[in-house]
């Protein structure tokens, strides 16, 4: 696969998820069980450069996940 189609397979299975917003990047390793986890961890953070995907943090945790999806982001536009 070529990193458009594994950026395409990421977004499609993340918006599939219709109770879950933000994963661990070993969900993502899991995605690509041939990859490596450093291969895939690049592609990730590739992503959350590109803007398409974005960091979360617990503060002792940090997930990822589509960009403008979640629960944070909904209530933030009920604010505006």
């Amino acid at each position: 696969m070529g990193t458009e189609e594994d950026k395409q397979l990421i977004i499609e299975t993340l918006k599939a998820k219709k109770t879950k917003t933000k994963f661990y990047l070993r969900d993502f390793n899991k995605m690509f069980p041939e990859r490596r986890p450093r291969e895939v961890s690049k592609l990730v953070n590739g992503m959350v450069t590109e803007g398409i995907l974005e960091y979360w943090s617990s503060g002792s945790t940090t997930m990822i996940g589509l960009k403008g999806a979640g629960v944070q982001h909904e209530a933030e536009d009920r604010e505006e």
